[in-house]
């Protein structure tokens, strides 16, 4: 049994999800018994990881997002409230990775990304200005590039064929946040090359994903029918985004990545349940 919670453990990146009731039951069953339950476990807490680690993604984008549509009055009270829940939610995702991670590598990683969310906590409760918005805009990269570095390296160490579907739906997530992020950054005023370039790569990556997921054949009817809802929203609201130029649609843009990143959560968590 030692054996078995050793090679899970290496599997696993030195992840801490065994409890003592759990592996006293399973050594009164057996090893044989026991190393199939621990890998059930295995399997089921680090997708779920994986998909914790990865809505880290989308809310670094929706917290940027956030600040700079309140800074621009536009769907100013919702983004407020938004924006609340968001760091809320962030902090209390990653005291949930720092409990359950144990690799020195990715803990010194979220030790980061904590410092970059203090530092963007104390800008967004500052006035607007473009020199603020620009800042928000650097840290919520740097929490996204830390966040996806977690949610890397978790896929490889586990080395679990489904977790790349879970982390390939999830990204979605960030994706939708993104694209409404650059969007209002360039109305509020941050008309610069990489702005663009920003939102052209984001929509080209969602499409692409998406294509992936659809021909994904371990799909249930359940998740290719949310698809398919997220696939005629798509088909429309894509070409607004790559209008960013133009501008002139802030609210819709607003509401669709929203809409859009919702359908996406609710699809990333049935792939969590159908590979648990």
């Amino acid at each position: 049994m030692k054996r078995t919670i050793k090679k899970v453990g290496v599997a696993l990146g030195l992840i801490l999800i065994f409890h003592g009731g759990v592996v006293a039951a399973e050594v009164s069953s057996g090893a044989a018994q026991a190393g199939s339950r621990v890998n059930a476990l295995v399997k089921r807490d680090a997708i779920e990881l994986i998909n914790i680690a990865g809505k880290q993604r989308m809310l670094s984008q929706r917290i940027a997002k956030d600040y700079l549509y309140i800074g621009k009055h536009i769907a100013a009270d919702k983004a407020g409230k938004q924006l609340k829940a968001s760091l809320k939610e962030f902090n209390a995702n990653q005291k949930k990775l720092a409990e359950m991670i144990n690799d020195p590598e990715i803990k010194n990683l979220l030790e980061f990304v904590n410092m970059s969310l203090q530092e963007l906590e104390g800008i967004v409760k500052k006035p607007f200005s473009l020199d603020n918005a620009q800042l928000v805009l650097d840290l919520s990269e740097s929490m996204l590039e830390g966040s996806q570095y977690v949610v890397d390296s978790l896929t490889n160490l586990l080395k679990i064929k489904e977790s790349k579907i879970v982390a390939v739906s999830g990204k979605q997530r960030m994706l939708a946040q993104r694209i409404a992020k650059y969007y209002i950054a360039y109305q509020a005023g941050i008309k610069d090359k990489n702005t663009v370039d920003q939102m052209n790569a984001a929509v080209k990556e969602f499409s692409q994903n998406h294509k992936t997921l659809m021909e994904n054949k371990d799909n249930t009817a359940t998740i290719n029918q949310k698809l398919a809802q997220v696939d005629k929203l798509w088909k429309i609201v894509y070409k607004f985004y790559l209008n960013i130029e133009k501008g002139g649609l802030p609210f819709i843009v607003f509401t669709t990545t929203d809409d859009i990143t919702r359908k996406m959560d609710e699809i990333t968590k049935l792939y969590v349940e159908l590979y648990k």
